[in-house]
């Protein structure tokens, strides 16, 4: 049974001996007990509806999916014994219970306004992604550590004023969220994380980063804007696959000679610091450079020679005279905003 967005308003009938319903974002307020009862039932999707309440779910033994992201829930379902995937972002759940199915694999309790969580969530070794996102989380525990099947991590938008050292003895492979909240310093374990693809660190209270950023040799993509950064480390250029680097809004007043060495980045935001002068040498690669409202007075040569740049933003920067670097640029096709 699939009718996702049918505007459907009432639970459907179903065989008795469905596996998989998804009704999500229709207007269904209320789920009937007899749901309870559908024990072929695998998978049921109800995202996007008006729930206040669920059924007992806990008889479901087959159930092994479950999506319930924004609904109005206020109280933590009663589910099956070896559920695997359990969505409820973006409800008002204001606590988990201290039971979780030990089966999970994915957790996403994100946007209801927890404060904290039970100690038994560290021990669900078996978890691949966990969403904590846009809570109130005050502090996440050294037992973080223990879960090592974990690839994705999102503690985004919580209040949170510590990174644990043992964030770096997880094997994540997808991205890490650490956006807005109240950080001040990087763990230098952040470095152990030689497998993680994205980092976001935006919108915090950083003013440097440690060495051993250098060593997260897969991250693809690297978000820092909104923090306090006066520079980089050299250790910086050791990213030999970054693709896009965001430092807007920071303090950079300079950038490492070490930049250069980022063979594959393409996108280079640097919005909203301090600079006041370039490397030399910036990375071969880029296909966008972002300098807006900086304090650059005059641009190295060598950007004309970058071959794929294709836009270079410069507005709100007070250039000495009219730089013959720009009119190679333009001439060749890049687009040049001044």
């Amino acid at each position: 049974m699939r009718a996702p967005d049918a505007g459907l308003s009432v639970f459907p009938a179903v065989p008795d001996d469905v596996r998989v319903v998804d009704l999500a974002w229709n207007e269904i307020g209320e789920v009937p007990g007899w749901v309870g009862g559908l024990t072929s039932l695998e998978e049921l999707r109800l995202d996007g509806n008006g729930l206040r309440a669920l059924p007992d779910l806990s008889g479901l033994t087959a159930l092994r999916v479950l999506h319930l992201d924004g609904n109005r829930l206020t109280d933590f379902p009663e589910c099956p014994p070896h559920l695997e995937t359990l969505f409820l972002y973006g409800n008002r759940i204001p606590a988990l219970p201290d039971r979780l199915p030990a089966t999970l694999r994915h957790l996403a309790v994100g946007g209801n306004g927890l404060t904290e969580v039970p100690g038994s969530l560290w021990k669900l070794t078996g978890l691949e992604s966990l969403n904590l996102a846009e809570n109130t989380l005050t502090e996440i525990p050294a037992a973080v550590g223990g879960l090592t099947r974990l690839r994705m991590l999102d503690l985004g938008h919580n209040r949170l004023t510590e990174i644990p050292p043992e964030i770096g003895d997880l094997r994540l492979t997808d991205y890490l969220y650490l956006s807005d909240n109240l950080f001040t310093e990087v763990p230098e374990a952040i470095g152990r994380l030689d497998r993680l693809a994205y980092l976001n660190l935006t919108d915090n209270r950083l003013t440097r980063l440690p060495d051993t950023i250098g060593a997260m040799a897969a991250l693809v993509e690297l978000r820092l804007y909104n923090n306090r950064l006066e520079s980089l480390p050299e250790s910086v250029g050791g990213l030999a696959r970054l693709r896009e680097l965001h430092l807007q809004g920071n303090r950079l007043t300079r950038l490492p000679a070490s930049i250069a060495g980022l063979g594959e980045l393409r996108v280079l935001d640097l919005r909203n610091n301090h600079l006041r002068a370039l490397p030399d040498a910036m990375p071969p690669g880029l296909t966008h450079l972002d300098l807006r409202n900086n304090r650059l007075r005059e641009l190295p040569e060598s950007l004309a020679e970058l071959p794929a740049l294709d836009k270079l933003d410069l507005r709100w920067n007070k250039l000495d005279g009219d730089p013959g670097v720009l009119g190679r640029l333009a001439a060749r096709g890049c687009v040049v905003l001044r």
